[in-house]
């Protein structure tokens, strides 16, 4: 039970879930910075608000409209967004295209893990050479027919 627990807990889906939870956490305070720091007063500038979950506010009977915290967290969400994809996603995607043109000319880089594939033509290969005929010279010629 241990070892199963264990065997789960080191498979690389899990600790890459862990990471990027702690990651996500992380950048989360980088965002909220952002925001408060840097939108928040361009929002003031214009609407006369401290932040924008005070800018934008509809008051109607007793019910309350606060546009400005959902614009608010809608520029978070873009924001995030756009860093996920410009720092991680990009990078990552031309890593990978780059991989592949490689793999496609036949050049791997050193490191390059062997595949599955890899494995797979060599023993095909290598069948192939086992079930080849020797060559023989001259085998390829007729020989002239006996009387």
């Amino acid at each position: 039970m241990l070892k199963g627990f264990r065997e789960f807990i080191l498979r690389g889906n899990v600790i890459d879930l862990a990471v990027a939870v702690v990651i996500g956490a992380a950048f989360t305070a980088v965002v909220t910075s952002i925001v408060t720091n840097i939108f928040n007063p361009l929002i003031s500038l214009f609407f006369k608000a401290k932040s924008l979950d005070d800018a934008l506010v509809f008051t109607v009977g007793d019910s309350v409209f606060k546009f400005g915290a959902v614009i608010g967290a809608i520029i978070t969400f873009l924001v995030v967004a756009a860093v996920v994809y410009f720092v991680f996603v990009y990078p990552l995607n031309k890593v990978k295209e780059r991989a592949e043109r490689l793999r496609e000319k036949g050049v791997v880089e050193p490191d390059a893990p062997i595949t599955e594939l890899d494995l797979l033509t060599e023993i095909r290969d290598l069948l192939q050479a086992q079930q080849a005929p020797p060559s023989v010279p001259g085998a390829g010629r007729h020989a002239d027919p006996l009387p």
